[in-house]
């Protein structure tokens, strides 16, 4: 491709994505396509020859654009948010052009110093602890990952890198966790069967004197607890554990204590929200995802140490390759994770936070917070429903309650969830609190407004009507 033709096309690009966030509410919410549609279009081969980008481009709208579902759609209220902004739109293309590989300083000094800065930046935000140390993974999953292996190390003095894991290492989280922690305990050699999970109380959150129990009984049957994933804002219903008491019972332990704060973390940026964050000066690391509710492109995950040390030496290694004459003077963020190769991933952050300021952010937080308020008051004003969880950020769990059996209210909340989601005018996810079937409306998306959360509050009690 030339440069007048790639020209040509950035330009029709921008224009085109431009137009997106104009007009992405009248696509259907959820894509209508049906299973190998989408791939039965295209051809089987590679072409030989190249094809000119016109035609590419008309493939990707006729063919691909029916088979996305629109997650910046502003009636998107689906699982959690994964918005983005104009501002980090522009920031990526400017990464995916640069082109850059930021594993070292020496190999993009910008990127790494910028990196310290946003996540600097971050931690004033946030009011995290003055003394913990950012660094931006991909994922949350990922970042938890780092700490389960941060607190393996330090649980056997650093000799599993060089011996293997030979303790019976115990890690601990609420049965509310993520999905991530189990998959990081196997991952991390810990084994399926030491992730031990403890109960919650009747707002799902962890009950801190069930995990001194466990912690205690573990200890005398000869197990070697490790390490405390705590979540503040769990998927399914946005629970927030009991920071303070759980950091108490770890600093009596010695337990590395890791908190999981992926979609619900954005909202300490609030005064009004700090109380999400006492106790924090017990964490020995923290994660939150720009990419959820900081309208900040996937993938962007913000992970904070306090001690960078024990995560250096659980990941460094030295080829002599990578080796330069700047190293004793620099951070090398290749050693503060999983990947050696790592995206400028800071520089579309930087873009979001100079573009809205704190004050901007924080005004679409409260909005949204302020809409999920909205919805749970006609919630809680309707008879034929009930809020199953608190509401404490931009998450709400409710159901279709006609008094009848649990297993008869399950099949029927299931329905009405299927004949609203059918319609393509929104799109709501579910989950089990307490055995029961939950429908979930997740507000974040950066267009929601409250129009939308009022046309799906009537589009609820419509299709609850047509089933009854």
């Amino acid at each position: 491709m030339d440069r007048d033709t790639f020209r040509e096309f950035g330009h029709r690009f921008v224009d085109w994505v431009a137009d997106y966030f104009e007009e992405v509410e009248k696509y259907p919410v959820m894509s209508r396509v049906k299973p190998g549609e989408v791939r039965a279009m295209l051809p089987s081969g590679p072409p030989a020859q190249p094809e000119p980008m016109e035609s590419i481009f008309r493939d990707f709208k006729q063919i691909i654009l029916p088979g996305i579902t629109h997650w910046q759609h502003p009636s998107w209220f689906g699982y959690f948010p994964a918005n983005n902004s104009p501002a980090s739109v522009l920031g990526e293309i400017l990464t995916a052009g640069i082109g850059a590989q930021c594993m070292l300083w020496q190999t993009s000094p910008a990127a790494e110093e910028l990196e310290e800065l946003v996540l600097d930046w971050l931690k004033q935000m946030l009011g995290l602890p003055e003394e913990m140390t950012g660094v931006i993974q991909d994922t949350a999953s990922t970042a938890t990952l780092c700490a389960l292996l941060s607190a393996r190390e330090k649980a056997t003095g650093f000799e599993s890198n060089q011996k293997g894991l030979r303790e019976n290492l115990v890690v601990y989280a609420s049965v509310e966790t993520h999905s991530s922690i189990e998959k990081g305990i196997k991952i991390a050699g810990y084994g399926r069967d030491n992730l031990h999970l403890i109960p919650t109380d009747k707002t799902y959150a962890l009950v801190p004197e069930k995990l001194e129990q466990a912690v205690r009984e573990d200890k005398e049957q000869g197990l070697k607890p490790a390490c405390v994933v705590a979540t503040l804002g769990t998927t399914s219903s946005t629970a927030v554990d009991p920071l303070q008491a759980v950091g108490k019972i770890c600093r009596r332990h010695g337990l590395w204590l890791h908190v999981d704060a992926a979609f619900a973390g954005s909202a300490a940026i609030l005064p009004e929200m700090k109380w999400m964050l006492e106790g924090a000066e017990h964490m020995d690391s923290f994660v939150f995802n720009p990419h959820k509710w900081l309208f900040t492109n996937f993938d962007c995950s913000a992970y904070f140490v306090k001690d960078p040390a024990a995560l250096v030496r659980t990941f460094e290694i030295h080829p002599e390759y990578l080796k330069t004459g700047l190293d004793a003077k620099v951070k090398n963020f290749r050693d503060w994770g999983i990947q050696l190769g790592r995206r400028f991933r800071a520089l579309k952050l930087w873009f979001v936070i100079r573009s809205y300021g704190v004050e901007g952010l924080q005004a679409l937080l409260r909005e949204h917070i302020r809409l999920a308020q909205l919805f749970a008051g006609w919630v809680r004003e309707n008879a034929q429903f009930e809020l199953m969880a608190p509401v404490p950020f931009s998450l709400v769990c409710f159901r279709f309650n006609d008094g009848g059996e649990e297993q008869s209210l399950d099949a029927l909340n299931k329905k009405l969830l299927e004949s609203i989601n059918a319609t393509g005018e929104v799109f709501l996810t579910h989950t089990t609190l307490g055995g029961r079937y939950v429908l979930r409306l997740a507000i974040g998306q950066r267009t929601t407004t409250e129009r939308h959360v009022r046309e799906a509050w009537n589009l609820i009690l419509q299709k609850t009507e047509e089933l009854l």
